[in-house]
């Protein structure tokens, strides 16, 4: 259990560090909190900061998915069931990504974290959703809408090609649903305005406004 404990508050160290508002800062010198959506995720950073400083933001919340996922497990504590502590790790990176202590735990969506995340537990898996995102973003161009399918298909394709789903792969499946939970969770606002068909398109977005946003965004 202190392993268990120990890897997850680690990881949720290296996913709280709020990448987007350290780039936004470093490159625009804007608190990205205070523009576009508010988000500090990197759709909002590359609205605010430009594209290369989006798609840095957009790496390395990938990254501090990834890493503890992958590697913290046999780094840290090797005697402990590798899954099993790969996901304690994913979710503690996830955790910190989206309630972050350095910014009031105020951060991002869980998306990109959560997709780095899913490519070190599963990354075939992973490499399915990923095409779904691409496949609905490309036809409906909504960033948002892309995320959620995406997190329910990992859900659904972790289900039907592992061997046992309910048994030994339990903790994978758990790891499923609670991730699609908090993606769709986390964007409740983007559902209204979906339904509403006021959602940001992808290549449409709106100047940032020079107050502080009143809406949640629509990225990770």
């Amino acid at each position: 259990m202190v392993g268990y404990v120990v890897l997850l508050v680690v990881s949720y160290l290296l996913g709280a560090v709020p990448f987007g508002y350290l780039v936004a800062k470093a490159v625009a010198g804007v608190d990205v909190r205070t523009v576009g959506s508010g988000n500090v995720g990197a759709t909002n950073v590359r609205r605010a900061a430009g594209n290369a400083a989006g798609a840095a933001v957009l790496v390395l919340d990938i990254a501090k998915g990834f890493v503890p996922a992958f590697f913290f497990p046999a780094l840290f504590f090797p005697s402990l069931p590798a899954t099993t502590a790969g996901v304690v790790c994913g979710l503690g990176a996830i955790l910190g990504h989206v309630f972050t202590v350095f910014l009031r735990l105020r951060g991002g969506k869980g998306v990109a974290t959560g997709c780095g995340v899913a490519f070190g537990l599963a990354p075939l898996q992973a490499v399915i959703a990923l095409g779904v995102f691409g496949v609905v973003v490309a036809v409906w161009r909504y960033i948002s809408l892309g995320s959620m399918t995406a997190a329910v298909a990992f859900l659904v394709v972790l289900v039907l090609l592992a061997q046992d789903p309910w048994g030994n792969g339990l903790a994978l499946t758990l790891f499923g649903a609670a991730m699609a939970a908090l993606v769709i969770i986390r964007h409740r606002s983007n559902i209204q305005r979906l339904l509403a068909g006021t959602e940001h398109k992808l290549g449409r977005d709106r100047q940032p406004p020079a107050h502080p946003p009143t809406q949640d965004g629509g990225d990770g």
